[in-house]
């Protein structure tokens, strides 16, 4: 039997577990998936012996980085990674979720598109770069002054009216904590506009409620995680 695992902290949120248990039964592979909450990264390497493979989730997507024996093109491009894959040479890191991203957004113009990314760790990393790859400009907001483009305050009603593409890559709204959402003023929104958030658990979280009240198109997380999910077991089993 084959392991694999999730690792970050914390992991209440993650349906990782629950997805690849489902598809282990129904495609009656012989392994299985252990969420790994640990707070620091180094704390997976005991764990490496018997893993094949592992996801990456928060807080480590960019502190796995030191510890990797090799990287994609695409992983080292983006800055972060969220697939590890267990050899002989030892970890190789990869970045699947650019794959989930870029479904996820699939029929979205974003040719010249002005667009917001709200956040600045690993999944905002990923979005980035798929945004840049479509030819969007960019702008990245984050609550401290100086590690972004923008903070929350900067974002008047003129801004976020012609963003038309907005993104959430923070763990507001994140299970358990439903009811919060990213400040911005959301009466701006209008039915051009895009909201997009990497959040999946819930699936309709508060910050795409706000943008449908608006008449704004949303797309919800889901599809990303299933999309990285499935692009991670080919990477691990090809």
């Amino acid at each position: 039997m084959k392991h694999f695992a999730l690792i970050g902290f914390p992991l209440g949120h993650s349906l990782s577990a629950a997805y690849f248990a489902e598809k282990f039964e129904r495609e009656g592979i012989a392994a299985d998936y252990t969420p790994l909450a640990i707070q620091r990264v180094e704390e997976v390497l005991p764990h490496c012996e018997s893993l094949a493979g592992f996801n990456v989730t928060i807080p480590h997507k960019q502190a796995i980085i030191p510890l990797l024996a090799a990287i994609s093109d695409e992983a080292e491009a983006v800055g972060a990674v969220n697939c590890v894959k267990v050899t002989t040479e030892g970890l190789v890191g990869y970045n699947t979720d650019v794959v989930g991203i870029r479904k996820s957004l699939e029929g979205v113009e974003l040719q010249g598109a002005k667009a917001l990314v709200l956040g600045t760790g690993g999944a905002s990393k990923a979005v980035q770069y798929v945004l840049h790859e479509g030819g969007a400009e960019v702008q990245v907001v984050s609550r401290t002054r100086g590690v972004a483009d923008l903070t929350y305050d900067d974002l008047s009603e003129e801004l976020v009216r012609e963003s038309r593409i907005i993104v959430n890559t923070t763990p507001l709204g994140m299970f358990p904590n439903t009811d919060s959402a990213p400040a911005l003023p959301y009466k701006a929104l209008t039915s051009a506009h895009t909201l997009f958030d990497c959040v999946y658990n819930p699936r309709l979280t508060k910050f795409l409620k706000l943008g449908a009240e608006q008449g704004a198109r949303t797309i919800d997380g889901l599809r990303m995680f299933y999309s990285q999910a499935e692009a991670s077991w080919q990477i691990w089993t090809e």
